[in-house]
């Protein structure tokens, strides 16, 4: 006559505790090898776009698709702080970082300046090789190249990533407003005599604002970063979806 073992809790509770483990190695299995076989497609979430828009049917391979045009930021005619020409085409392929400043100013600009710097310390690493820095002054009048210049040297701006820009004043003051969307002007009423925006303004290669940032606090620079980083990997993306569409 056979003999039935009592009944064991701690038994059933071990035998529950390694299938669970079993049930878990083959779905983390599942996890790891279905996009390289294509089974699960990961979604990405894009940043906003920031600015007027424009709806749009075009034809892609003989058949109707809606697109959308979006805002870009103008071309654009400006003086570095060594005196020398600086358009749009000294950042063609760059993601930018801008902000309005002006080197008399006592209230939010040394905040800002000093958050731009440590941003620049941030990300000086070759994975943000395409980034580039430009701070426009708002007072042309009194930065002159060279009061620009010494501005920069006091910061320990680098150079070739770290622009400070001037030039006329019409052509500052509308660059700011209807291309980066951003308040910048002489304002008489101002105890300063100027008015611009605090915020950072962060555009993507194809000159379209991405976002906009606090640029006197640290958690305006850190979610700067984070979307930062969101940025480039999308532009990776992009890429590598234009390079398989050549192949086809």
């Amino acid at each position: 006559m056979a003999v039935i073992p009592p009944y064991s809790p701690t038994a059933r509770r071990k035998k529950i505790a390694i299938l669970g483990g079993i049930a878990l190695f083959v779905l983390s299995l599942f996890v790891f090898f279905s996009p390289l076989l294509g089974l699960v497609k990961h979604t990405f979430n894009y940043l906003p776009y920031y600015g007027p828009k424009e709806t749009l049917v075009v034809q892609r391979d003989g058949r109707p698709i809606v697109d959308t045009i979006y805002a870009e930021i103008p071309p654009f005619q400006l003086i570095d702080r060594y005196g020398r020409p600086f358009t749009e085409k000294d950042v063609a392929g760059k993601i930018i970082i801008a902000d309005f400043f002006f080197t008399r100013c006592t209230t939010i600009c040394p905040k800002m300046s000093v958050q731009m710097q440590q941003l620049q310390l941030k990300l000086n690493d070759e994975a943000y090789k395409d980034v580039v820095f430009l701070s426009h002054t708002v007072d042309p009048e009194y930065d002159t190249p060279a009061v620009l210049n010494e501005h920069a040297e006091k910061l320990e701006a680098d150079s070739a990533r770290w622009k400070f820009l001037t030039g006329s004043a019409q052509d500052i003051y509308r660059l700011g407003n209807t291309g980066y969307l951003l308040s910048a002007l002489e304002d008489s009423a101002s105890a300063e005599q100027f008015l611009h925006d605090s915020r950072f303004v962060l555009v993507d290669k194809q000159r379209h604002i991405r976002g906009y940032y606090e640029g006197t606090t640290s958690t305006g620079m850190n979610a700067l970063a984070a979307d930062l980083k969101m940025l480039l990997k999308e532009e990776r993306i992009k890429a590598a979806e234009a390079e398989r569409a050549s192949r086809k």
